[in-house]
């Protein structure tokens, strides 16, 4: 009996102690964090002019004068900034938020540190935010977590960054999905569509569907060039070809910032200098086995063409990726620790004087209950503590880390001499820069109203749905069988019968239909681990009962098959056996089902060249654009009718 009590009252403890970790002390946290803000900002006059006092001293400081130039704007908030403040600035990492619009102060899909602990015990003002909400609650989300920072003790704005959020078919680790906003082709669909002024026109609906919710800053585009097709994130790139990426990045860039970065812009973060498409046997940098890139065609040039042309575009930021080169003259060391890469080459050879910020975690490795989950990307400096790692990237010359969230780091090394105060100011004006221009300081708040008309409102996904189409790639069209004509008893697969029905009469069994019309993902090699998961790398071709079962079907009724080029595929006996082929990158039933049956002339080109076996694959250097040995499919292959 009494070790039944004890027992009893050992659960109970323990419900207790699951109840406070997880109710009431974030409550505590939040209210303790709260405790330490001011009053919101008034909104005064001086003359003609209406002003926020954003420091909340009873006048106008030069910082928040909109009359005055931006750079004496930036000298004057530097000088009222402590090393703290200045430090908090330097970080960007992702933030949480609730699907009614509050602010995610506990639990959450995600965990994440509280809002108000970011913002006001860390003095942090820069966030990745993850997920999508409504327009309205993701407008009001924005407002309220601009009030908290109105209260800090400068005022200084929040800038909101997100990851591709407008693709039709979005993988989690490499792109938002996209909700109620507009959905377009991936960015290789894009490329298939061959039009400037589609991409462009792309870029300035998403930069206004941005806006609409307070996204201010854009962490694409992709200037990569995917020259190794076994590479698992080519669906974020304008394809294997530098002349036709170079012209795209220039478009799209022009279509977030506009003529110049302003009130109206959505900056963007160019990235991954110097180019992270030649990673060895195709492996990604995300992970250790994947961290090294390679040049053995000597081609390190070719790949810098896409960021030449982003420089033209005067692209705000750059985001340098976690390879660590091997073969060339530079330090075997990460691009975001690389001085060779980011001080001799980005700021001094190409002179730009923008922001550099470092892809996500390289500095701490995500640790869940004390157990590491995912290492630190901290490839060719692992031997180095966080401090080690920090230090040696500032002085590389990056000047804001993401997917971080430790500011009392450098502060550490500031106090300790270990890096001079000056390198942290030069980095702060940077970002303090880029807010300016961006008019956060004079007005950071969006209309929910205008969210709620703007996201996703029916024009622009008549656009998104149009590019959808003219992206789509015909690749096969035996005996000109398409478009289809006429009443035909359709067989389906991995599409919505009820679509499906529209255009023709759909039967349940092979043996009724006159043809079948299947829909597949390109193959992947299937990996353990929780990103690993998503990054669909490895082999190209389909194998076991998946590849038997396409053959069988084909075998036994003529076949159209169409399928998602996430990469480049392996695909000769698919290719030969089908009656027609087409490849799309991110396109709805609908649209494919239109060009399939004529009600859409197809006119999309490969972005690049499907090879004809592994072993092929496997001969490819990874630097080297279209050298396969006779692709089934050659870059810019596309059939029309």
């Amino acid at each position: 009996m009494i070790i039944f009590l004890f027992v009893i009252i050992g659960l109970l403890v323990l419900v207790y102690a699951i109840y406070y970790w997880w109710e009431i002390r974030p409550g505590i946290k939040t209210r303790h964090n709260l405790s330490l803000l001011g009053e919101e900002a008034p909104s005064l006059t001086d003359g003609e002019i209406r002003y926020r006092d954003l420091n909340k001293n009873g006048r106008i400081d030069p910082y928040e004068d909109p009359r005055r130039p931006i750079e004496d704007r930036v000298e004057d908030l530097l000088t009222q900034m402590t090393l703290e403040e200045k430090a908090g600035i330097m970080f960007q990492t992702m933030i949480g938020m609730n699907n009614d619009g509050t602010l995610q102060e506990k639990g959450g899909i995600i965990p994440m540190p509280q809002s108000s602990d970011l913002i006001v015990r860390r003095l942090m003002n820069h966030f990745n935010v993850l997920q999508t909400a409504d327009p309205r609650p993701m407008a009001e989300w924005y407002n309220r977590i601009q009030k908290l920072a109105e209260r800090t003790r400068l005022g200084i704005p929040i800038t909101i960054s997100s990851d591709p959020r407008h693709a039709f078919t979005q993988n989690p680790a490499t792109s938002m999905m996209a909700g109620k906003f507009s959905q377009f082709p991936e960015q290789t669909g894009l490329a298939a569509a061959r039009s400037v002024e589609l991409v462009q026109q792309f870029a300035d609906i998403a930069r206004q569907e941005y806006l609409a919710v307070g996204i201010r800053l854009a962490l694409h585009p992709m200037a990569d060039l995917s020259t190794e097709p076994r590479w698992g994130r080519a669906n974020g790139t304008f394809g294997e070809d530098a002349n036709l990426a170079s012209e795209m990045i220039a478009a799209y860039i022009r279509g977030f910032q506009c003529e110049q970065l302003g009130a109206q812009s959505v900056a963007c973060m160019t990235k991954h200098f110097p180019g992270a498409g030649p990673q060895k046997d195709g492996e990604d940098a995300h992970f250790p086995y994947g961290k090294e890139q390679v040049y053995p065609g000597a081609q390190f040039e070719y790949h810098l063409k896409p960021f030449e042309a982003a420089f033209r575009a005067g692209t705000a930021q750059i985001m340098p990726y976690y390879g660590m080169p091997v073969g060339l003259s530079f330090e075997k060391v990460g691009f975001g620790f690389n001085r060779d890469v980011i001080t001799d080459l980005l700021r001094e050879k190409y002179g730009f004087d923008g922001v550099v910020c470092t892809d996500w975690m390289l500095i701490n490795p995500v640790k869940v209950m004390g157990r590491e989950l995912i290492p630190a990307k901290a490839w060719g400096v692992e031997h180095l503590s966080v401090a080690g790692r920090i230090q040696k990237a500032i002085e590389a010359g990056v000047g804001q880390f993401g997917g971080e969230a430790c500011p009392g780091v450098p502060v550490a090394l500031g106090r300790s001499g270990r890096i001079k105060e000056g390198r942290v100011c030069q980095s702060v004006c940077r970002r303090l820069r880029d807010k300016f221009r961006l008019g956060l300081f004079d007005n950071p708040y969006v209309d929910p109203d205008i969210a709620e008309q703007t996201v996703g409102n029916p024009e622009f996904r008549k656009v998104g749905e149009l590019a959808q189409r003219k992206s789509i790639v015909l690749l096969k069209n035996e005996e000109g069988i398409l478009p289809l004509r006429g009443e035909l008893k359709i067989y389906v697969e991995n599409i919505n019968p009820e679509t499906a029905s529209r255009y023709g009469r759909v039967v349940n069994n092979l043996a009724n239909a006159d043809i079948a019309i299947l829909r597949l993902n390109a193959p992947y090699e299937k990996r353990k681990g929780l990103l690993e998961s998503y990054f669909h790398a490895g082999d190209l071709d389909f194998q076991g009962r998946e590849k038997e079962h396409i053959l069988d079907v084909m075998s036994r009724v003529p076949t159209i098959v169409d399928i998602y080029l996430e990469r480049p595929a392996v695909i000769p006996e698919i290719a030969e056996q089908s009656v027609a082929l087409l490849a799309n990158f991110g396109a709805n039933d609908t649209a494919v089902l239109d060009v399939i049956f004529g009600k859409f002339v197809p006119q999309g080109k490969l972005p690049f060249e499907l090879p004809a076996s592994m072993e092929a694959v496997r001969r490819q250097k990874e630097d080297v654009p279209y050298d396969s040995e006779n692709p089934l499919f050659p870059f810019g292959h596309g059939l029309t009718y």
